[in-house]
């Protein structure tokens, strides 16, 4: 087996509100391997987005190591640390409120390219239609306001903007919970062909077991900020141990079939 892209040990976060300390995140440690899909799920306030605000060092761990291929990701600043993020993206759950409304959609995908050095100004109209060929999106689309654009579309724009810089991880937090059943699915599809074709390791932190059947390889499961278990979405989904995940496949009733793989 390949080593981890992306390893966690003794993760901890606390919060302090009046009095109280919270662990929002208590010790957490856990492997992400390349090319794999690794299902974050559990209740709400169980930890899982602040999570993934730590491994994106937008909130700062109070204690433990997030190793990420080959770095040790807490102990970066400044120009490594923006190096590092060419290669961890993420993509946040409401494709409404990621981009402002006025800009245009090819001033959205330049801007990763402006910033990582992608590509220079005479480039850039061609490398965006890239991205937008790669989420399904005609060229045209690039001259459009984003607030023109549907809720499906603006997700795809948010995840060409997320592989414009070709990371290594995309961290997907709720990516797909405020789009409707039939823009879930396909949004869940061009995840999945992305991933085939390019090899993107994806931490998918959701609520949504039906969706982690369709694009998981392995589970986590998280309640008041620890992992209560863990393993492969039939172990989980299909034979849950902890209360916390068998409280969430009794949540979800009609869950689909997990497709077979070849």
């Amino acid at each position: 087996m390949s080593e981890p892209l992306l390893r966690i040990s003794g993760l901890t976060k606390r919060f302090r509100h009046r009095e109280t300390v919270v662990d929002a995140v208590a010790g957490v440690s856990l492997d992400l391997f390349p090319g794999e899909t690794l299902a974050l799920v559990g209740p709400s306030g169980s930890g899982k987005s602040t999570l993934a605000r730590l491994i994106l060092r937008l909130i700062e761990a109070d204690a433990g190591s997030i190793g990420f291929d080959g770095l040790d990701l807490l102990s970066l600043r400044g120009a490594a640390l923006r190096a590092a993020r060419a290669r961890l993206q993420m993509v946040f759950q409401d494709p409404h409120a990621a981009f402002n409304p006025r800009a245009t959609v090819a001033r959205v995908l330049a801007d990763p390219l402006r910033i990582h050095g992608i590509a220079t100004r005479p480039e850039r109209p061609a490398a965006i239609a890239r991205l937008l060929a790669s989420v399904d999106l005609p060229a045209s689309f690039a001259d459009r306001a984003v607030h023109d654009l549907s809720g499906g579309q603006r997700q795809r724009v948010a995840i060409a903007r997320a592989i414009a810089p070709a990371p290594k991880l995309v961290v997907l937090d709720e990516a797909v919970s405020a789009l409707d059943v039939s823009t879930r699915r396909r949004i869940l599809a061009l995840l999945a062909d992305l991933q085939k074709a390019q090899g993107i390791a994806y931490l998918f932190v959701t609520h949504d077991l039906a969706a982690v059947r369709l694009v998981a390889h392995r589970v986590a499961v998280m309640d008041r900020g620890a992992i209560v278990e863990a393993g492969s979405v039939d172990e989980v989904v299909g034979n849950p141990r902890s209360a916390t995940a068998q409280a969430l496949v009794a949540a979800q009733p009609r869950l689909p079939a997990r497709p077979e793989t070849t």
